[in-house]
């Protein structure tokens, strides 16, 4: 299976992948590259999406999206939390191509509110936690509803995560196989 590559320009997204950098919760650089990936089914998905989105004022920042199987497993190693991230085992969404993490971003190109930050493995990352303000609901529920109005599906212990129905139909995928050159 080829992955489609989503760029800002292309996809009038923001990237921020955060495992190309230190700022995620392992505190080390995952990624040797960073870089955005998607299946096509979910690359479509997102298209919609994005145009969910700008009818209603916002963009998208986006935190990551197709992880290498070798990235999974230094998730794991590092974390071994199966309420947060998906056991090397089980084959992740995102190791297939079908999951992204995401944000809102106003006209200025600032992140809404959400309550709590991307990453963050605590209840109050899950969608409904009544412990954060009206204000990052009220967010959440604009990112939940653009979603899934997009036909994505939504994890409910991340705010920020979103896959495709049945992703396990889709093969997990190393770098080397998707040729994405993302882990350097």
């Amino acid at each position: 299976m080829e992955l489609v590559e989503i760029t800002e320009d292309k996809y009038d997204v923001l990237l921020d992948i955060r495992y190309a950098s230190t700022n995620n919760f392992t505190g080390a650089q995952i990624y040797g590259r960073a870089a955005c990936y998607l299946n096509p089914e979910a690359e479509g998905l997102l298209c919609k999406a994005i145009e969910l989105a700008a009818k209603a004022g916002y963009r998208f920042r986006i935190f990551d999206a197709f992880r290498p199987t070798e990235a999974v497993q230094k998730l794991w190693d590092h974390t071994p939390n199966p309420q947060y991230l998906a056991p090397p085992s089980s084959g992740s969404p995102h190791a297939r191509g079908a999951a992204v993490d995401l944000t809102l971003v106003d006209d200025e190109g600032e992140d809404l509110e959400m309550g709590i930050n991307f990453d963050a493995m605590t209840p109050l990352s899950h969608h409904g936690a009544l412990q954060i303000s009206e204000d990052a609901q009220r967010n959440r529920a604009i990112l939940l509803g653009i979603m899934t109005a997009a036909g994505w599906d939504f994890y409910r212990n991340e705010w920020w995560h979103y896959q495709l129905f049945k992703p396990r139909r889709y093969p997990t995928l190393s770098d080397a196989a998707a040729k994405t050159n993302m882990m350097g």
